[in-house]
């Protein structure tokens, strides 16, 4: 059991997991709901979520030992979530959520390319492969027969 919880296959799987479930959820929990407010909801829920595993861990001295690079990163990085969400819950009011998650899944190509970029991170031509698949399985979830 130990290995599998320091696994990084296991916690991927299961953030896809929960990701799948969140999209259901929310395209449920939209219904009648501005998207703008749906988010404001879910981001007050991963707040208090967050604050209590921090600590329930006893981690909160360790907010005193951010350094300030990483709070500016971890900053940049909240307002990419807060935005990505806020265009997620749009699409999710307007379009079906199977169509509008795969879409969103493109992240997964992204980041592959900024990895590569920005990272210094390099991808074996199978992996590049895949990458294509990737990309090719969403436009073809997205696209309207």
């Amino acid at each position: 059991m130990s290995d599998l919880l320091s696994s990084w296959r296991f916690w991927a799987l299961l953030s896809a997991g929960f990701a799948a479930a969140t999209a259901i959820l929310a395209k449920v929990g939209i219904d009648g709901v501005a998207p703008d407010v749906a988010t404001f909801i879910r981001t007050v829920v991963i707040l208090m979520l967050t604050g209590a595993i921090v600590a329930a861990a006893g981690q909160i001295p360790d907010l005193a030992r951010v350094s300030t690079r990483n709070l500016v990163f971890l900053i940049l990085s909240g307002l990419a979530t807060g935005a990505s969400w806020l265009c997620y819950f749009r699409a999710l009011a307007l379009g079906d959520a199977g169509r509008v998650a795969p879409l969103d899944k493109l992240s997964v190509v992204l980041v592959a390319l900024f990895g590569v970029l920005f990272l210094g991170e390099r991808l074996a031509p199978h992996h590049w492969a895949g990458v294509g698949l990737i990309a090719a399985g969403a436009g073809l979830l997205a696209w309207r027969a």
